[in-house]
C-alpha cells in the first residue's frame, strides 16, 4: 500500500512522519560524516536511544565516521496499513539500509530501554554477535519511565522550583510571541523527573553491561545534557529538568568508578539547544532557540545534531590527547553556544523580541523547517504530493 503523507499537527507534534523524508534526513547525515574525514574512533558501539535526534547522529557518526559496528535501541512506534510510524522507525530502517549497503553491521532493537527484558536482549546480542563494546552511549528522551523494579510509571513535568516563572515564549506555527507563566513543582515532581531523566537507568544499564562481561577494555560511555543560558534558567536548569541533569552528571561519577574495573570512563557532553519534538514543547525554549540561530547563522558557527556529534568525536573523544572537560568533569560541545558574543546579542535581541519584530530578528523559518525535518517533512528533491509506502519493514530487528 501506497499513500500520499502530509504533515498533520497536533500542538507541539506531528502525528504523521514521511518515510522517504527521513531517508533523505540520514543519507544527508550521513554524507556530512563522510565528508569530515575518517575518525579513529569506537568500533562495537552501543546506542541507547539510536532513533532520533543525538542518538541517531552518534549511531551515524560511529558507523560512517568511524567504521563501527552498531546496536540501537529505540522504542518507536511501527507502520500499519495507512498509519505511518515514527519518524524514529523510517530513520532506523533508513539507517539500517545504509550500514547494510556500506558493508558495517548494524542491528536493532525496538522496545522499552527501562526494561530489564530488553537489557538482557542487548546483551545477548552483544555476546552473540559482537563480543565487547567500546562505546555506550545513553541519549533516553521519554517523558515517562516504569521502574524495572518497583513497577512504578513516573512522569516527568517541567516546571520551576520554588516560584511560579513567567516569560516570552512563541508558538512556532503562528509567530504569536505572547507571556507565559508555569506554576511551581511540588517534592514529588522533583522525584519524578529524576527518576525518568536523572542518571539510575543509566547507571542500570552499564552495572549489567559490566557485570555480563561485555564491556571492552577502556570502554567509554557518554551521556548528553543541557545547561543553556540565564534567560531559561527558572524553568531549565533550576526547575525540575535541571534537578534530574544534575544527578545525571553526578551519576557519570559513579560510574566511572565502578568501570575501573575495566580502565573504563563514564562521561556527560553538554550539548548545544536544538529543535527537537522535546524541546519544541518547552515554553520559552523556542524563542530562545530562534534568536539563538539567527544569531549562530550569522556568525557562521551554527550547528546541528550531527555537526554536534562529529565535532564531539573528532575533536573531544578521540583526538588520541586527554579528554578536555570543565569544572565539573563536563565536556563541552555548547561552547559556541555559550560563547560571549552569542549570548550577549540574544540578550539583546530577547528584549526587542515581539510578535512584530520576531521574523526580523529571529529565524523561526529555520525552526519550523528543522522541525518538520524531524518527521521527515520540507526536504528538497522529494516530491511529497506523491504517494509513499508507508508500510516500510526494517532489517536487522532483532
Amino acid at each position: 500500500m501506497s499513500m500520499v503523507i502530509e504533515p498533520r499537527m497536533r500542538g507541539f507534534i506531528c502525528l504523521t512522519s514521511h518515510p522517504k523524508g527521513c531517508e533523505k534526513s540520514v543519507q544527508q547525515q550521513i554524507e556530512y560524516v563522510k565528508s569530515k574525514g575518517v575518525i579513529n574512533g569506537p568500533k562495537k558501539v552501543l546506542v541507547i536511544g539510536a532513533s532520533t535526534g543525538f542518538g541517531l547522529a552518534s549511531r551515524i557518526t560511529s558507523a560512517f565516521g568511524s567504521n563501527a559496528a552498531t546496536i540501537g535501541v529505540f522504542f518507536e512506534k511501527e507502520p500499519s496499513e495507512g498509519k505511518t510510524a515514527s519518524p524514529g522507525w523510517y530513520n532506523s530502517v533508513a539507517f539500517q539500509n545504509e550500514a547494510k549497503k556500506a558493508g558495517l553491521y548494524a542491528s536493532s532493537i525496538n522496545g522499552d530501554a527501562f526494561s530489564k527484558e530488553v537489557k538482557t536482549k542487548t546483551i545477548d546480542a552483544i555476546k552473540n554477535d559482537l563480543g565487547k563494546i567500546d562505546l555506550v552511549i545513553y541519549s533516553l528522551a521519554s517523558p515517562v519511565r516504569t521502574h524495572p523494579v518497583t513497577g512504578v510509571l513516573h512522569r516527568s513535568v517541567l516546571k520551576p522550583i520554588g516560584q511560579s516563572f513567567t516569560n516570552k515564549t512563541v508558538d512556532f506555527h503562528s509567530g504569536v510571541v505572547s507571556n507565559i507563566t508555569i506554576e511551581p513543582c511540588n517534592e514529588e515532581d522533583i522525584a519524578n523527573t529524576i527518576a525518568v531523566m536523572g542518571g539510575e537507568d543509566w547507571e542500570m544499564w552499564m552495572d549489567d553491561l559490566l557485570k555480563a562481561g561485555v564491556l571492552a577494555d577502556n570502554a567509554m560511555t557518554v551521556a548528553y545534557s543541557y545547561i543553556g543560558p540565564g534567560l531559561t534558567e527558572a524553568v531549565y536548569r533550576k526547575g525540575t529538568i535541571g534537578m534530574a541533569k544534575d544527578h545525571l552528571e553526578a551519576t557519570a561519577f559513579k560510574i566511572t568508578d565502578k568501570l575501573k574495573a575495566v580502565h573504563g570512563k563514564a562521561f556527560v557532553s553538554v550539548n548545544k539547544a536544538l529543535v527537537t519534538q522535546a524541546s519544541s514543547a518547552i515554553p520559552v525554549i523556542p524563542l530562545y532557540i530562534s534568536l539563538l540561530y539567527k544569531t549562530m547563522k550569522e556568525k557562521n558557527i551554527h550547528e546541528g545534531c550531527i555537526e554536534q556529534i562529529q565535532r564531539l568525536y573528532a575533536e573531544r573523544l578521540y583526538t588520541g590527547k586527554t579528554i578536555p572537560v570543565d569544572e565539573k568533569g563536563r565536556i563541552r560541545v555548547d561552547d559556541w553556544e555559550m560563547r560571549e558574543d552569542v549570548q550577549s546579542k540574544v540578550a539583546d535581541l530577547w528584549i526587542q523580541a515581539t510578535t512584530e519584530t520576531l521574523p526580523a530578528i529571529g529565524d523561526l523559518n529555520g525552526y519550523k523547517a528543522d522541525f518538520l525535518n524531524l518527521f521527515g517533512f520540507g526536504f528538497s528533491g522529494i516530491n511529497y504530493l506523491e504517494e509513499a509506502d508507508e508500510n516500510l519493514k526494517m532489517e536487522g530487528l532483532i
